[in-house]
């Protein structure tokens, strides 16, 4: 029996790729239980993109810790997808979240981030990442990274079992960054996390708005900060939404 997964997307403004996402979403085989659309006050086209093509789409506050745990209440499968409305996953994502949580160790899991855009791959960015999942928490969580933690990030679609999602405290809804690594913290105690050797598709906008070089120095200067006991609030302010 092919597990119900309940995919949400929170979304503000993401007129410009959420179309594509939820089309791609629509190709998946075997294919997903259910989209849901959290939005957080869209003056786009957004809301009337997710409406044509999501499953339901909801409307509340804006905050991406909020839009989620909204999207799990409303969620009626067995296991929630987190998924960026930038973001593609690959074709049989289904059954390789349904074949990773068949191990009962693992809480949760998430998948390698390639980041690209239109003219070009973002490489080093996308192994930097890739690298950052084990770095970090051994840097900052030694005894917990030997337990199983690794820390995922939005752009990796993460997953987990609804129990699991529960029982952890789902995400923290007055982190404004940094929750999903605040999430992997909670869930290591349910289980092992686990970056699968597959790879999601998702946008560089930031790194071209911003630079490879800026890029790279704002997300160093958040990750250690936070791994430091920085407030997310503080945080918050070097990290530029980018729509």
């Amino acid at each position: 029996m092919v597990a119900k997964v309940s995919v949400v997307i929170p979304t503000l403004n993401e007129a410009n790729y959420l179309g594509r996402t939820l089309r791609h979403l629509s190709l998946l085989d075997p294919p997903v239980f259910e989209a849901i659309v959290v939005d957080g006050g869209s003056t786009d086209d957004t809301i009337a993109i997710a409406k044509s093509l999501a499953t339901a789409v909801i409307v509340t506050s804006s905050g991406r810790s909020r839009q989620m745990n909204q999207g799990a209440k409303a969620a009626t499968g067995d296991i929630l997808c987190f998924l960026h409305a930038d973001t593609l996953l690959p074709d049989d994502a289904i059954a390789i979240i349904e074949q990773t949580l068949a191990d009962p160790e693992i809480a949760c899991g998430g998948f390698i981030s390639l980041m690209t855009g239109s003219q070009t791959t973002r490489w080093g960015i996308s192994l930097h990442n890739f690298l950052k999942t084990y770095y970090a928490p051994l840097l900052f969580h030694p005894i917990l990274f030997w337990r199983g933690l690794r820390l995922l990030f939005g752009d990796q679609a993460m997953f987990c079992r609804v129990e699991d999602f529960w029982a952890g405290g789902g995400f923290n809804p007055q982190i404004p960054i940094m929750e999903e690594a605040d999430f992997c913290l909670k869930m290591v105690k349910r289980g092992r996390i686990c970056q699968v050797n597959r790879v999601v598709q998702s946008s560089d906008r930031r790194v071209a708005h911003w630079g490879p070089l800026k890029a790279n120095l704002v997300y160093l200067s958040v990750g250690f900060l936070w791994g430091l006991g920085v407030s997310p609030q503080l945080l918050k302010k070097f990290y530029q939404e980018i729509r």
